[in-house]
């Protein structure tokens, strides 16, 4: 008589340890958002990522599980709805070696940063209630059917086409890098694009989130192993590996090109880095690993800078950093994918023919599409119906001020010395009486 399944201690620890990690992302991405833009929207691009948290959770709870993970409806396009309201799932369901509600709860913090990542491409000049709107729609229509093609029981990208994606490059990565591409071409580049210097108010800010985005990336790339074993150590490797890779090409590249290193490209390409090996983690080599993160480094340092050439105002570089990183990382494993790490599968540099190299081509091109074509129309409807852009006069004086009645760095004193009221507003005449 077989025994029941059930949850193996040390994977049940490391994927709650795992989770936790993956959570605190989005608030590494908030303090990485924040420190890029002007002082004005700071507030905003905080409660932007803050706010997906409290409503992909709510979706994900309600259907996007059950939408992703339950059973095939046909085609391995979508699951079914029999998990809706996390129906069915106690504390003795188990997924392979760990609790079924941790594997839901780990998923669901990839959800969540997924779409706070979309933000960075639209900072500045969203309105706060379409942005409200938005995520869990978004979440609903288009992260959790591309998950349930890479995840998914029966998921047609991974079961009938045989790509390879280990941690999310995408479902997480080209998702929310096409579907940033989309929404900011349906608003429009903000006020002063191309003509105002639009710098970083605080770098040390973007470091600590950059910081914060790496620990947590551990829990990202190593948790998707579902299991404390040799599989997590090595994308555990792999993941710092390319992380430091990705940050001395951008390097490389800015010393070259501008004659002097950043702070915002060491940021930036350790990023660009562990984007890039997010999908690649589980099946390449170390020095695999070491090859994409270069490589997405060199090559996202130059992307960043096509928006400028193209006309497209992608605010905080999520296209040139996740959907171009995404790519690579995501391409790559048909070159340096190896038996050892994949069980099987080899890239063409190992064997492996050309054809893993297509499977990934054709993965890639597929939710690329998919992402932009229901983004952009979503975006459009949205604006429509809502009004998806700012006001000028929001923008020009700062969404921190004109959506949530605060800013940044008064420090609860403004004026002479007159204490912020918590019982009425903040309005930008209240300000401009009281200076």
């Amino acid at each position: 008589m077989l025994a029941a399944p059930h949850a193996d201690t040390g994977d049940t620890a490391w994927l709650l340890a795992a989770t936790a990690l993956v959570l605190l992302m989005t608030p590494g991405l908030a303090l990485f958002y924040g420190g890029m833009v002007r002082t004005k929207s700071v507030l905003n691009m905080l409660m932007m990522s803050f706010v997906s948290i409290a409503l992909v959770t709510v979706v994900w709870l309600a259907a996007g599980y059950s939408l992703a993970f339950g059973d095939d409806l046909g085609g391995g396009l979508l699951g079914g709805l029999e998990h809706a309201g996390m129906r069915g799932l106690g504390p003795d369901s188990v997924h392979g070696t760990v609790p079924t509600v941790l594997f839901a709860t780990f998923q669901l913090t990839f959800a969540i940063i997924t779409a706070a990542l979309i933000s960075g491409a639209v900072a500045d000049r969203t309105k706060f209630s379409a942005w409200l709107v938005f995520v869990p729609v978004w979440t609903l229509l288009v992260y959790v059917p591309v998950t349930h093609w890479v995840w998914g029981p029966g998921g047609w990208i991974t079961d009938r086409l045989g790509a390879l994606d280990f941690a999310g490059g995408l479902p997480v990565e080209i998702t929310s890098g096409a579907s940033g591409l989309a929404l900011c071409l349906v608003l429009g580049p903000r006020l002063g694009f191309k003509r105002d210097a639009m710098r970083p108010h605080n770098l040390p800010m973007v470091v600590l989130g950059a910081g914060l985005l790496w620990f947590g990336w551990f829990g990202f790339n190593a948790g998707s192993a579902l299991g404390a074993n040799g599989l997590a150590a090595a994308a555990f490797l792999n993941t710092l590996a390319a992380g430091c890779t990705g940050l001395l090409g951008w390097l490389f590249v800015e010393q070259r090109r501008d004659g002097h290193p950043t702070t915002l490209g060491a940021a930036s390409g350790a990023v660009a880095g562990l984007v890039a090996i997010t999908p690649s983690c589980g099946t390449v080599s170390l020095l695999g690993a070491l090859v994409v993160g270069l490589a997405a480094g060199v090559v996202c340092s130059y992307a960043v800078s096509w928006k400028f050439k193209l006309g497209y105002d992608d605010s905080l570089d999520v296209v040139g950093v996740h959907l171009v990183g995404g790519i690579i990382g995501t391409v790559l494993i048909g070159l340096f994918a190896e038996k050892a790490m994949t069980g099987g599968a080899q890239g063409l540099f190992h064997g492996g023919g050309l054809a893993p190299l297509g499977r990934q081509l054709l993965a890639v091109a597929a939710v690329a599409a998919y992402a932009f074509s229901v983004t952009y129309g979503l975006g459009k409807l949205l604006d429509k119906a809502l009004g998806l852009r700012a006001s000028e006069e929001q923008e020009y004086t700062g969404l921190d001020l004109t959506v949530h009645a605060e800013t940044a760095y008064d420090h609860g004193v403004l004026g002479h010395g007159a204490p912020v009221s918590h019982s009425a507003p903040l309005t930008a005449q209240k300000v401009e009486s009281q200076a």
